[in-house]
């Protein structure tokens, strides 16, 4: 836990004067073992992670974009046959929605990482397994060598890269989070691989509460579960990558027998 920094949220780095942002009602409320409602306008995406030949995640890349909507609802359950929307399939498979994040602020359950050139804070309990942190032999080994400039910059981008907002650098003279820019939005997370689909991400600063009314930490990057099978809702805890994986298994048993 960190107790140097008093607060993070990311929001002094996101800056943009788009009428998004102006809209007092923006905002994704989870609505009890049902979608998220996402309010205000929010502009919907597909983001694809490319990776290199080894598979490691380098970078992101903008794929379908959906017709603007003032109000539209995502499914939770993982169920929907309309997907990326709910279309009320939830109430027919008893989905439970539970939300079980503890509902800490970042800072609480950050870690800190020092470096030369840059600080790394690390909320393990926020990873949705994008794995961008495994480049170049890993963030956390990287952050070491951040006095030389080129490894620094690459830092910097490696963390910004982390959908769920796990892994943020801090400038070590302001003491202030380096933060990607954002114009607020909501993005689809899909893998290279047909059918990988990952969690929906929140970016710039997206208020968000729970189906009771409590008001999650905001932040300038955050991931909520989308398979419906998450052990930390609403966040994403990466068990979507688990579905991959067995559903490689089915098929390689079907190919056998």
């Amino acid at each position: 836990m960190i107790n140097d920094k008093k607060d993070y949220t990311g929001q002094e780095v996101v800056q943009t004067s788009s009428d998004v942002q102006k809209k007092e009602n923006v905002k994704v409320v989870v609505t009890k073992d049902g979608p998220y409602l996402v309010t205000g306008g929010l502009p919907l995406a597909k983001e694809i992670i490319v990776t290199d030949d080894h598979g490691v995640p380098l970078e992101w890349s903008k794929g379908e974009e959906f017709p603007v909507q003032e109000t539209y609802a995502l499914c939770r359950c993982g169920q929907s046959k309309n997907k990326p929307y709910c279309d009320g399939t939830h109430t027919e498979t008893g989905f439970n929605g539970t939300e079980s994040a503890s509902g800490k602020k970042y800072l609480e359950l950050a870690n800190k990482i020092p470096g030369p050139g840059v600080d790394l804070t690390d909320a393990p309990e926020l990873c949705a397994m994008a794995r961008f942190c495994h480049r170049a032999g890993g963030i956390w080994d990287l952050v070491k060598f951040t006095d030389d400039p080129e490894i620094r910059e690459l830092a910097i981008k490696i963390a910004g890269n982390c959908p769920s907002g796990r892994l943020v650098m801090w400038d070590k003279t302001t003491g202030k989070p380096i933060e990607p820019k954002f114009v607020p939005s909501v993005s689809l997370v899909e893998g290279p691989k047909e059918e990988a689909l990952g969690p929906i991400w929140l970016k710039g600063g997206i208020p968000f509460e729970s189906s009771e009314g409590f008001k999650y930490e905001t932040r300038n990057r955050v991931t909520l579960c989308r398979c419906g099978r998450s052990g930390n809702k609403p966040y994403c805890d990466g068990t979507h990558t688990h579905k991959d994986y067995v559903k490689e298994i089915k098929d390689l048993i079907h190919k056998i027998f």
